[in-house]
């Protein structure tokens, strides 16, 4: 047994059982002790970043440990956009890389990086392993870090290291697991639920730390007429259809979400480190409950703090606060929570004639067709708004996404991972056009796996939420940035040798999907949809309608003298709107 078939051990007794990564010299020992047994596969990608990327979906819905593997300097830098999303998003990941032979080391050898240093943010803990007596014990923990924290830790093998005898097996043990939970004090509390009997109007803000507590918040929303936002990390905890809740807030959420945060006389957090503090009402009673005490506090001033687990805290503060009668806050705000949805479906009515098509009809057809156990991996950008807008993530459904690192290229590998973790259900992938090409190499890993993902390409040949911002901003769009030069997705995906459908017309849509939910294959929906669609923030600022409105005018005068491409945008903004408000 050498330092690699060690290793391989010591992973399968934490219960892996698949590495995503590229191989190359320095890890060819340990692929080649993957080879040697039946317990761990190896699954090849095209690009590293896809592997982390992957790895980080399988961790952030079992919460156990998930790996991802690069060789050399190149290799193993090549991970790390996806262990930052894998870092942001608390998911367990570990990262195996190798390096050049410690003779080399220091020497600006070939291909040499001191990765020590690169991966220093990313990683809470790095084993660098330069003899096999401490193998053991750095490899274990590495892992047990990665799984206490919830954080990317790294292991780095020297190719000479890799393939010398093990040492150190009086080291091994089980790799413990953790059922402790965090016991919040009776006195933060009582002082806390003292606050909250003296609020007339509170409103639940709701984390992803609300994951196993959705039943005791939901029973303490309902003593104190509170009405519930959700994080975009929650929608699938707490779904547009679930009583009580009245959407989110932020740049992508709904008015009624907005006026909840704003409105309330007490703000209730629970188990959020919600970051855009321009959405949040300073000035108002708050009350924060965080397993992370450095979260308490961290985007707003707080009342009472309250550090331990979010299902216990609810339980308590439903013991310990008066029932309300009123339930007026309440109902307003979930009366137009309720004809926001309606508007919703209006806007994604697919008997609309505009085309190219308004992507949120895309949005609305996949919600009605997929299943209840669905797992939906989001890109970053307008993908996003049309899947939270259109799409209700309830039941067992599920979703991935850079929500906290915000990078694009997030939603085709996190499909590979989270249908190579549950091959049974169906993964839906909804990305933009420029965020899938970033890597649409790696759809041919899906095809060669016969993982059956779906993804469907909202294509409007532009950098669409990109263009928001830099209208936003006052600025005309600058599509020698914005553009996109496609190809027909539905054909590169034959190609591949999957399935595909290139989809212009409403009366379509729902064939698509159909064939795409039956597909055995990888497919993709090509959805070519407009590019004038408008999305607004929930409520608007004087300084976004003053750059909107100087942006505007910057297009038009670039229309008159000319410019067809900001001719086309206006235009087809103009009639994007007059579908929406007939």
């Amino acid at each position: 047994m050498n330092v690699s078939d060690q290793l391989l051990q010591i992973l399968v007794n934490a219960g892996v059982r698949r590495v995503f990564g590229l191989t190359g010299d320095a890890l060819n020992h340990f692929v080649d002790a993957i080879r040697r047994q039946d317990k761990v596969v190896w699954t090849t990608v095209r690009h590293e970043e896809t592997a982390a990327y992957a790895a980080y979906a399988q961790a952030a819905l079992n919460g156990r440990l998930a790996v991802c593997a690069g060789t050399v300097g190149p290799g193993a830098l090549h991970l790390i956009n996806g262990l930052y999303n894998a870092k942001k998003e608390k998911s367990p990941v570990l990262a195996i890389t190798g390096q050049v032979p410690t003779v080399q080391q220091g020497t600006n050898y070939f291909q040499e990086v001191d990765l020590k240093k690169m991966f220093d943010d990313v990683c809470s803990y790095q084993a660098i392993i330069r003899t096999p007596q401490e193998a053991p014990r750095l490899i274990q923990r590495a892992i047990k870090i990665a799984l206490a924290e919830g954080a990317v830790c790294r292991i780095e093998l020297s190719s000479d290291v890799a393939a010398m005898p093990a040492s150190g097996e009086k080291y091994l043990s089980t790799i413990p697991l953790s059922d402790a939970v965090l016991m919040p004090g009776d006195g933060s509390l009582k002082q806390a639920a003292a606050l909250i009997n003296a609020s007339k109007r509170t409103t639940i803000l709701a984390g992803a730390g609300c994951r196993e507590a959705k039943g005791e918040v939901l029973q303490l929303a309902e003593k104190l007429k509170a009405p519930i936002v959700h994080t975009f990390r929650a929608a699938d905890i707490f779904d547009r259809d679930t009583p009580g809740v009245v959407g989110l807030t932020g740049l992508i959420g709904d008015p009624a979400g907005y006026h909840a945060i704003m409105k309330a006389d007490l703000l209730l957090m629970l188990g959020t480190d919600f970051p855009y503090d321009s959405f949040l009402p300073f000035g108002t009673k708050v009350v924060q409950v965080d397993t992370r005490l450095e979260n308490i506090g961290n985007r707003i001033p707080v009342d009472a703090a309250v550090h331990g687990d979010v299902k216990v805290a609810a339980k308590k503060f439903s013991a310990l606060v008066a029932a309300r009668a009123d339930n007026s806050f309440r109902a307003t705000l979930q009366e137009a929570f309720a004809k926001w949805k309606d508007n919703m479906r209006q806007d994604a009515d697919p008997s609309q004639p505009h085309e190219p098509l308004h992507p949120q009809i895309f949005a609305r057809a996949i919600d009605q067709r997929a299943a209840a156990d669905a797992i939906f991996t989001i890109e970053t950008g307008t993908s996003a708004i049309w899947a939270v807008r259109n799409i209700s993530f309830h039941g067992e459904r599920r979703i991935l996404g850079s929500f906290n690192h915000g990078s694009m290229g997030v939603g085709l590998p996190s499909a590979i991972g989270a249908q190579a973790l549950y091959p049974q259900r169906e993964v839906w992938a909804l990305v933009g056009d420029g965020s899938f090409t970033m890597g649409m190499q790696d759809f041919l890993t899906a095809v060669e796996q016969q993982w059956p993902i779906k993804v469907i390409v909202f294509n409007n040949g532009e950098l669409g939420f990109v263009k928001l911002e830099m209208e936003e901003a006052g600025l005309a769009p600058q599509y020698g940035a914005l553009k996109q030069f496609n190809p027909n997705f539905a054909d590169y995906a034959k190609l591949c040798g999957g399935e595909g459908v290139r989809v212009e017309h409403a009366k379509d849509i729902d064939a698509a999907i159909a064939r795409a939910k039956s597909s055995k294959k990888p497919f993709i929906i090509d959805a070519v949809v407009s590019g004038g669609e408008l999305s607004f923030p929930p409520h608007i600022s004087l300084k976004q309608v003053l750059g909107f409105g100087r942006s505007k005018v910057h297009e038009a005068a670039l229309a008159a003298s000319g410019n067809t491409e900001q001719w086309k945008n206006l235009s087809e903004e103009i009639e994007t709107a007059i579908d929406q408000l007939a």
